[in-house]
């Protein structure tokens, strides 16, 4: 489970509207046969793509490689399994979904392949997606949940908020020294990641004096028809010159206010900044995302601020490392 939970971090930010989910496929007492997450809302979730990619150690069948939809993935496994998961066990951060919907039901596909025994992180409370473990434990299987409840629990926090108000992280990067100035800071492989994100959020915040400063586009061009979002400068001051570039994105709504209100409108949110906007948004931020660099440099970092963070989940992307973090309370 500890494998499906790292791998689904790998994808926290990138899912919405989805969940970030992992799944592991071991074979007998512990062989790792599949590691894999959902990676995008409309891709296959993460029991499809694990059990694919296990289908594959297993039988050597190099047709399935190709096939990438869920549904065409689905009708595969049902088609051409042959038995061949019958020692297999699944461990899922989140319960198999038993819709049908843009994919067709995990639960339904898990339940047909043979499969014994699954152990689960969360259970799901959408709605719309539950009763997953009923279909399972009515075919037979043995099913177990609240492994690892609590860091499972912690990865679908994003979702159970975006789908009942809104979701809002502060990302900060950051060098070794723990200075936030002097031009880019991340990896060219960690600012990918953020435009990515950017372009799943539905708003951006900032504060003006980094608009100012730093004259942004705040866009996601770094990633494939990459989608703007709108952006929220926080300003007491209303006056800003129109030609730095965030002005000139098409489709996107610029908004100037002096606190975080217009957040309320919004599900997916994130905020950039350092030391101040840090401070001023701590009342509403349910997530921390830093991405720290192996540089020194630059000369302003976090001053006159005590507060302590809890690490959810430490990764590296190609020089930074990244961490996911909450308030310790």
């Amino acid at each position: 489970m500890s494998l499906a939970i790292k791998e689904a971090w790998r994808y926290q930010g990138l899912t919405y509207p989805n969940p970030a989910v992992g799944c592991t496929v071991v074979r007998g007492s512990g062989e790792i046969l599949a590691v894999e997450a959902h990676k995008r809302a409309g891709e296959p979730h993460a029991e499809v793509a694990a059990l694919k990619s296990a289908y594959f150690k297993l039988t050597n069948d190099k047709n399935i490689i190709d096939i990438t939809t869920s549904s065409e993935i689905h009708f595969y496994l049902l088609k051409n399994h042959k038995n061949c998961f019958d020692k297999v066990s699944l461990y899922t951060t989140l319960e198999p979904c038993a819709h049908i919907g843009k994919t067709p039901s995990c639960a339904t596909l898990i339940s047909s392949l043979g499969i014994k025994t699954i152990f689960v992180g969360s259970n799901d409370t959408n709605e719309e997606a539950s009763g997953g473990n009923g279909i399972l434990k009515k075919s037979g299987l043995h099913v177990e949940n609240n492994i690892l409840k609590e860091e499972c629990d912690n990865l679908l926090k994003p979702f159970k908020l975006w789908t009942q108000k809104s979701f809002v992280f502060f990302k900060w990067a950051q060098r070794l020294n723990g200075t936030t100035d002097g031009g880019i800071i991340s990896s060219q492989e960690s600012r990918i990641n953020v435009h990515a994100m950017r372009d799943k959020c539905d708003l951006l915040v900032i504060g003006g004096n980094t608009v100012r400063v730093d004259r942004p586009t705040l866009d996601a061009r770094l990633v494939n028809d990459g989608k703007a979002p709108d952006v929220l400068i926080v300003s007491r001051c209303k006056e800003f010159d129109m030609s730095i570039p965030l002005f000139s994105v098409q489709n996107r709504k610029v908004i100037i206010s002096d606190d975080f209100s217009r957040c309320r409108n919004y599900k997916n949110i994130m905020i950039e900044g350092s030391s101040k906007m840090f401070e001023l948004s701590r009342n509403i931020i349910d997530y921390y995302l830093c991405y720290l660099a192996p540089t020194v440099g630059g000369s302003n970092s976090f001053t006159e601020i005590d507060d302590k963070l809890e690490i959810l989940n430490i990764q590296e992307e190609a020089q930074d490392i990244i961490m996911w973090m909450k308030r310790d309370v």
